[in-house]
């Protein structure tokens, strides 16, 4: 069986479990691809095939692991972040150099059973939102190779969109992980600054920066997050998760004075429409003051924080400025005029901008904004490069300096075939609430994914949701997709429609002596906790209770109310059953206390 156009992870494990793939074969035939791909623009280096298949080979010999949860998965990395053998060039082959030992994020991910293809190209030294600035070429957007694809993380992107990689590592300062996916119809998440370690990462801005997720799905990339994630102790800046809860849906909307795309309608029209959606999910819209965003987001190029780019690569600059892409060197030396009394002012003011914008925090949970306004083609982006690639941040520049986290994800298409997106941005530590917000939000859209316009979203069903007649169930436990009891839902034709999170009032055990290991959901009224992550079943109505009646005690089924408000059957636990339970809420659900005991 041949690999999906666009492979994603859920599918290709459901096919390594049923025996129709290999990683072997996956990495053979995503190699090929590479190779056919007439983009050449999309990656600077590759690994050695032979390296490749061995690494492949071993895991299979090793076969999957619950403490590898990415087994087998290819990856792609963007060439500011350090791939041991491979040079990180920044996309200036001057200043390359080859590593060593992997970058942090990227050691987890193999260690999580991923395994690196090679790099991808970027704008220069993460300097830009178009895709444009590298000595490599300039990598298009997989639906028409006039235009940008966007940028810094333009090869990842790309890689994602078509098809030759599951996923993608960028990074993103000022929407880098987010306009490129936008651009290539797939998710782009920018976590939480210092969720995803910095060690073996060259810094655009070191303060703000964010290793970012390029994935087909939402689920995808907040997987390959929740893997990367967590405090390292060579990264002063580096963060332990914490799980804040989003609990409602009150999401802020552009109003109509600060609404600017420049010229393209369809643009405006596709944002208008994914409003609607985000309503019909059950969404409140908010209008917003966008100016003080607006301003905060000047800041980041028209402020002081341009010199924390040139502290970066200060040294090179200053013997090799003649080997620097001519934009990108314009951006980083106009650093040297700025002074501390400069640095402190631009302080002042962003904490100003902060407490403008609590006003608005106080009144949305979330935040709902274009991803870029518009889509420039190469040759007017090359003629006119700082205003238009200032265009394409106007609703990605505040995110890092303020501390909030965001999600992109498409959101349709215009009549000429490109595409557009929106990011869902939340305050930091959301993460994991942000993400099953915008899994529903892109799944209601129905825009395939990467350059396949027709794929469904895969790990869930169409747009209209549950089929008829169906009764929804929430898993929490062993009965999670690829875990022991899974098969009494899909022996009984259930379907996955994607996951959820309950309201903060629950509290979540692992249970004494029960096989297979069993958790057990308990509501506490007024308990505020992280809300417990689970799945969402579709079953037959007529196979419902069959379902039920072979739950065994202490378990049943009752009334479980998610974050969104929504309230569905799900998995409860008898009281009586605490007794020699370990409490596990603080975990946030049954697979991440899986993944802590293996």
């Amino acid at each position: 069986m041949d690999i999906p156009r666009i492979p994603d992870i859920a599918t290709l494990h459901a096919r390594y479990r049923n025996g129709t793939l290999t990683p072997t074969r996956v990495v053979e035939a995503l190699l090929d691809r590479i190779a056919a791909y007439p983009d050449k623009a999309v990656w600077i280096s590759l690994r050695d095939r032979a390296d490749l298949l061995a690494e492949a080979a071993r895991l299979e010999a090793a076969g999957p692991s619950p403490d590898q949860p990415l087994w087998g998965i290819p990856f792609a990395v963007k060439d500011n972040i350090d791939l041991a053998g491979l040079p990180t060039t920044a996309a200036c082959p001057e200043f390359a150099f080859t590593p060593t030992q992997d970058a942090t994020v990227v050691a987890r991910l193999r260690a999580a059973g991923g395994i690196p293809l090679g790099k991808t190209n970027l704008d220069q030294f993460a300097t830009g939102l178009n895709g444009t600035r590298s000595p490599y070429g300039a990598p298009r957007c997989v639906f028409d190779p006039d235009y940008v694809s966007g940028g810094s993380s333009s090869g990842s992107a790309v890689a994602v969109g078509a098809g030759l990689v599951p996923f993608a590592l960028g990074t993103d300062t000022a929407g880098s992980g987010r306009v490129p996916a936008a651009f290539n119809n797939v998710v782009g998440v920018k976590p939480s600054k210092g969720l995803l370690p910095l060690t073996g990462v060259l810094p655009a801005c070191q303060s703000l920066d964010c290793v970012s997720v390029l994935a087909a799905t939402v689920a995808d990339a907040d997987l390959v997050r929740r893997v990367a994630q967590g405090l390292d102790a060579a990264d002063p800046f580096s963060r332990e998760p914490a799980d804040k809860p989003i609990t409602g849906l009150r999401f802020g909307v552009l109003a109509g004075a600060d609404r600017e795309f420049f010229g393209d309608t369809e643009s405006e029209a596709l944002y208008d429409a994914a409003l609607a959606r985000l309503v019909a999910l059950g969404g409140t819209a908010v209008p917003i003051d966008y100016a003080p965003f607006q301003d905060c987001a000047q800041l980041l190029y028209g402020g002081p924080w341009v010199a924390e780019r040139l502290a970066a690569v200060e040294g090179f600059a200053a013997s090799h400025a003649d080997s620097m892409d001519p934009t990108v060197r314009a951006i980083i030396l106009g650093a040297k005029g700025i002074t501390a009394v400069d640095a402190f002012r631009g302080q002042y003011r962003l904490v100003e901008l902060a407490r403008r914008t609590a006003a608005t925090w106080a009144a949305v949970d979330v935040l709902l904004l274009p991803t870029a306004p518009t889509i420039y083609r190469v040759d007017d982006m090359l003629a006119d490069p700082v205003r238009l690639n200032g265009n394409l941040g106007r609703y990605t520049n505040f995110v890092n300096l303020l501390d909030l986290a965001a999600v992109a994800v498409p959101a349709g298409f215009r009549a000429d075939g490109l595409p557009f997106g929106v990011t869902l941005v939340g305050p930091a530590m959301a993460d994991g609430d942000l993400a099953l917000l915008a899994d529903r939000l892109h799944r209601a859209g129905g825009f395939g994914i990467g350059a396949d316009r027709t794929a469904p979203i895969p790990g869930g069903p169409p747009p209209s949701g549950p089929r008829e007649g169906d009764i929804t169930v929430l898993a929490v436990g062993a009965h999670l997709a690829g875990l022991p009891l899974n098969w009494q839902l899909t022996g009984v034709g259930a379907r996955l429609l994607g996951v959820v999170r309950t309201a903060p009032d629950y509290r979540f055990y692992a249970l004494a002596g029960t096989v297979p290991p069993k958790p057990g959901l308990v509501r506490d009224p007024g308990f505020q906790g992280p809300g417990i992550e689970g799945e969402l079943w579709s079953l037959p109505a007529d196979a419902f209770g069959r379902f039920v009646a072979a739950i065994p005690s202490p378990l049943g089924i009752g009334k479980v109310r998610l974050f969104d408000g929504r309230e569905v059957s799900g998995f409860l636990c008898e009281s009586a059953a605490l007794d020699g339970a370990t409490e596990i809420t603080h975990l946030g659900g049954w697979r991440r206390y899986l993944a802590g005991k293996g």
